[in-house]
């Protein structure tokens, strides 16, 4: 077996404009809307920690300050609840702080998902990388990011995540074409196309937001027109990868993911998501689950 780099760094894109969310995201980043008391871009960089993942760099843009200050010390918050003895609070505030060593680049011009990437490339160097995307969360039961660096431990190249959505939602996604291996969660990918009509897809495994991620992919995605929206696909890039050999930086696997993931990337599945946190929650589920079975019938009669 090859003996190929370990992934230590992550990056995430938490670049754009959140025009979904407007007018909630005129002032505050969509990364920072809670699910329950807790911003979205927290639970991606707890994901990737639990991965091992210890050095996180953060793709911003403008207006997005508040994602630093989130994971830095907030001196007189802390200094005000340890006066208080407020150690539960104390704790909680300080969580986000000591979960990983933090980084911060700006996407100058929002150009797409392949451009934020590419602004990752002097702090990734030659080293793979893990790029997890803010609108998708992986319940931490399970370990998607960790198998997909295991599997990018076996075979190099790139590993992306890939579900089965029905051939009606295919049009939302990136779908794969897909030989097996002999690993039944692991297939070749042979082909990626961004956002097809459901009829031209490839297939109705889509890409989700996770991805092991090999450092050819810069100067592929240097050479990367603009694609779907005039931006720059990383798709694209990762297609032209699934053509190239190992010595190459190739080739693309995929991991079929059949767990849990919650999308926040609209306004409905992102209260769905809210709903179902609420209810896995000990702390809330005994008094909001009665709460939700009864409002639930009262909308219903």
């Amino acid at each position: 077996m090859a003996d190929f780099d370990p992934v230590t760094k992550a990056v995430v894109p938490a670049a754009g404009l959140g025009t979904r969310f407007l007018p909630a995201t005129k002032a505050t980043p969509k990364e920072m809307l809670p699910i329950v008391d807790k911003p979205a871009i927290q639970y991606v960089v707890e994901e990737a920690v639990s991965a091992g993942l210890l050095d996180v760099l953060m793709v911003t843009g403008r207006n997005k300050r508040s994602i630093e200050d989130h994971f830095d010390v907030a001196y007189e918050l802390e200094d005000a609840l340890r006066a208080k003895g407020d150690e539960e609070r104390l704790s909680q505030v300080k969580e986000p702080v000591d979960l990983a060593t933090m980084h911060y680049v700006r996407q100058g011009e929002p150009k797409g998902l392949g451009h934020a990437v590419l602004c990752a490339k002097q702090h990734v160097g030659h080293e793979p990388f893990a790029c997890l995307l803010g609108d998708d969360i992986i319940d931490a039961r399970d370990p998607l990011l960790k198998r997909m660096i295991e599997v990018r431990a076996t075979y190099g190249g790139s590993v992306i995540a890939l579900m089965e959505v029905p051939r009606e939602h295919v049009s939302l996604y990136g779908a794969a074409a897909i030989q097996p291996t002999e690993e039944d969660d692991v297939v070749r990918v042979t082909d990626l196309v961004e956002k097809p009509p459901a009829d031209e897809a490839p297939s109705n495994w889509a890409i989700i937001g996770r991805y092991v991620i090999d450092p050819a992919v810069f100067s592929v995605l240097e050479e990367t027109p603009p694609g779907r929206g005039g931006e720059i696909q990383l798709t694209d890039a990762l297609r032209t990868l699934a053509g190239m050999s190992t010595e190459e930086g190739g080739p693309v696997h995929g991991v079929l993911f059949r767990g849990r993931r919650y999308d926040t990337g609209n306004k409905l599945e992102y209260l769905q998501t809210v709903v179902q946190f609420a209810a896995n929650r000990e702390d809330l589920a005994p008094d909001f689950l009665p709460w939700l079975r009864d409002f639930l019938d009262q909308a219903g009669s």
